[in-house]
């Protein structure tokens, strides 16, 4: 009952022993997510939130099995940090990191081409969480409870207030995914939207987009071939005015490209409900 990611799912943490890293890696440990070490050059030998540390990533998945990796780095380095978990054979990897360079991660895009069996979720993200089970990344599990709803979402914070009335509403969620707002990302919705389709116990969608690019007018045309997920479409940033970006580096409208309208357009054209507020979520998911 989930994608991506279970509480049998071997996590390492590079960054473990930074402030941030540190106190992400024990909100994972208590809920469950099988957290094996942690990577922090110059500190290998140590023992942090009792999980060993190690100077490489290739180092720690010899030693653990690692098969995911959180990364709580500095922008300076996250790129350096992504390609190293690929090329160690790290297989889900989950960038946390907000201001990396457009141009560090054109250089990951075309390093990952290498490395068809890495999926990357971000970076500029909040993670991805499985209910009940594990999560890499900083979603807040307190919102969340089990149950056959899926979220995909550029906004972490939209993430947040979705899965909260999705829970008080008694509609429990299969993962969580944040994929990130940077104009330069791993997967795409159409990415995680085919994973979802793939989760039998997967029912039902919320597609959380906003304003800049055209990854939602993809993900609506996937959706509009056929989809056995019932699913609702919600698109923020409709007041936003042209050429302002709007929170996230990708959010920014220039001309016609990337408007809520036309986001919600194609979502309608592919017969996918649109939402006009986060709580009209709960509602037409109910429904559906």
């Amino acid at each position: 009952m989930a994608i991506l990611l279970t509480n049998q799912t071997p996590v390492i943490m590079q960054g473990i022993t930074g402030r941030e890293g540190s106190f992400h890696a024990q909100q994972m440990q208590l809920m469950g997510t099988c957290l094996v070490g942690g990577v922090s050059p110059g500190k290998g030998g140590t023992r942090h939130l009792d999980v060993p540390v190690f100077d490489t990533v290739a180092d720690a998945v010899g030693a653990t099995g690692a098969t995911a990796s959180g990364i709580f780095v500095p922008p300076a380095f996250a790129a350096d940090a992504i390609m190293e978990a690929a090329a160690s054979g790290i297989a889900l990897i989950a960038c946390i990191t907000e201001g990396i360079p457009i141009q560090d991660m054109i250089r990951v895009k075309d390093f990952l081409r290498d490395f068809p069996g890495t999926r990357l979720v971000g970076p500029n993200c909040p993670g991805l969480l499985t209910p009940g089970q594990a999560k890499i990344g900083i979603i807040p599990q307190r919102f969340s409870s089990p149950g056959p709803v899926g979220i995909v979402s550029r906004s972490g914070t939209l993430t947040y207030e979705t899965m909260a009335a999705l829970t008080a509403a008694g509609m429990g969620q299969s993962t969580i995914v944040g994929i990130g707002g940077d104009p330069v990302l791993g997967l795409s919705f159409s990415d995680v939207i085919a994973l979802f389709e793939q989760d039998l116990a997967t029912t039902h969608l919320a597609v959380i987009g906003e304003i800049g690019g055209s990854d939602e007018e993809r993900a609506a045309e996937l959706l509009g071939r056929g989809t056995r997920l019932r699913t609702v479409a919600f698109i923020s940033g409709r007041t936003a005015p042209e050429g302002k970006r709007m929170g996230h580096a990708g959010a920014i409208v220039s001309g016609n490209r990337g408007t809520a309208k036309s986001k919600e357009e194609a979502f309608r054209a592919a017969g996918v409900a649109v939402a006009e507020t986060t709580s009209d979520i709960v509602e037409l998911l109910t429904k559906s």
